[in-house]
């Protein structure tokens, strides 16, 4: 793992506390959060305010998050917004916080310019004993302070002055006058500059965890189901008509087509799907010849269409699948049936254009884990798991090319992969075709 840190794949983009000001913060908000407190001097934090370091020393990884839910966090600055999620348990988690931050970000500029703040996640779930549970979570609510609770006391504060404009004799309260002026000691002018949060919640319909050996709960689609990494008969007794594991392949690409969920990349508009289809049978092939003693990094293109030829009988049914797409795509041959029992069929398939389009690549990159890339972008926690287990040849080829050919350009390589064109207006249409249809030869 020291080489996927170093070359900036694994623990990117954490915020680093340094500054005495801030340890001491940081460590307030943790005694009021786990009445725990760290003795380092700097550490990094991701968008949570949790740290690997603090974790470490206090020998516990889940301390803002214990039995995985109702997630806490400390924010010490909103640039911890473009901070990553470590050990993610709901995959709906950093969106919330960075959605939260993001609506926020003038008060919480305000707000941890003197005092960290505070808060939590919260749903009415906390221990997940059973699947059942899952389905108790509907909703999580954002809820945060500064330690010092400015909030509460610029609220109390707002109350006070709204007393002393509108009750009669209020001028001469000295009680209250002397309440005011405390407060504001401690709150500055909250009628000139309010600090205010807004209160956030946020559906929670759709989404992965990682419990239960990592689950996927559809319920807001037309055919509701849950899929899990687990044994199908752990799931019994669950108040949905379908449960299905990763082996029911079958059922899944069903699943997945009742409800138009996703879409032949083949036939995807506005991408160029033979680029990604042999990019995705190179992935196939390093993973076939990983181990054998074949130098995989820095191959060129030219390098591995000769070591497809030179394999070729050894390689898995997926890769000539994906040849024979790439030849309908680009040459015209014949269209290549591929059933959902084929060990191809995921490979060959995206996201459709919907609001869970991250959540189902998320779960494509597990039906189809040789994709290194869909892996590593949709679905980290896996991707480390599995990176432990390859050979040396395959993480070489693996850090080189996530290096090279995404950390470039994240954004252009998520938008070519992944992003969806607007329908064809009329007016496009006219202006590809001509206004009397195309033109055949």
């Amino acid at each position: 793992m020291r080489r996927l840190i170093k070359s900036g794949l694994m623990f990117g983009n954490l915020v680093h506390v340094a500054s005495p000001a801030l340890v001491e913060r940081y460590n307030r908000a943790l005694k009021h959060l786990t009445g725990k407190t760290t003795s380092l001097s700097d550490f990094y934090v991701d968008i949570s305010g949790y740290s690997p370091e603090v974790g470490h020393e206090l020998d516990d990884p889940l301390y803002l998050n214990h039995a995985g839910v109702n997630r806490q966090f400390i924010l010490l600055t909103t640039e911890q917004k473009r901070a990553p999620l470590l050990d993610m348990k709901f995959s709906t988690s950093r969106g919330i916080l960075r959605q939260f931050i993001e609506e926020n970000e003038p008060a919480l500029f305000a707000l941890t310019a003197r005092d960290a703040v505070a808060g939590e996640l919260v749903n009415s779930v906390y221990d997940m004993s059973t699947p059942a549970r899952l389905f108790d979570i509907r909703r999580v609510r954002v809820e945060a302070d500064t330690v010092g609770g400015a909030l509460k006391q610029a609220d109390a504060l707002d109350e006070k002055v709204s007393r002393f404009m509108n009750e009669e004799d209020a001028w001469f309260d000295d009680v209250l006058i002397a309440e005011m002026i405390g407060l504001a000691g401690e709150t500055g002018d909250v009628v000139r500059n309010p600090i205010d949060l807004r209160e956030m919640s946020f559906d929670q319909r759709n989404f992965w965890t990682a419990h239960f050996g990592g689950t996927y709960l559809f319920q807001d689609v037309d055919h509701p189901a849950l899929i899990s990494g687990a044994d199908r008969d752990h799931f019994d007794d669950l108040p949905i008509r379908y449960a299905f594991d990763l082996r029911q392949r079958n059922q899944i690409a069903k699943f997945l087509e009742l409800n138009g969920l996703a879409e032949p990349i083949a036939k995807a508009r506005g991408i160029d799907a033979g680029a990604i289809l042999r990019q995705k049978m190179d992935f196939i092939l390093v993973d076939a010849l990983a181990g054998q003693g074949v130098a995989l990094s820095g191959r060129s293109r030219v390098d591995m269409r000769r070591l497809a030829r030179q394999h070729a009988r050894h390689l898995p049914e997926e890769f000539h699948v994906l040849a024979a797409l790439v030849n309908w795509a680009e040459n015209g041959g014949p269209w290549p049936r591929v059933a959902s029992d084929s060990p191809a069929y995921f490979y060959t398939l995206r996201a459709a254009d919907h609001p869970d389009a991250d959540l189902v690549n998320m779960l494509l990159s597990e039906l189809s884990p040789k994709d290194i890339r869909q892996l590593f972008i949709c679905h980290k926690p896996l991707f480390y798991d599995r990176y432990a287990t390859w050979s040396a040849e395959k993480k070489d080829f693996v850090v080189e090319f996530l290096v090279n050919e995404y950390q470039i350009d994240k954004v252009g390589t998520r938008r070519a992969l992944f992003g969806f064109e607007p329908p064809m207006q009329e007016d496009d249409l006219i202006t590809r075709v001509g206004p009397w249809g195309a033109v055949r030869r």
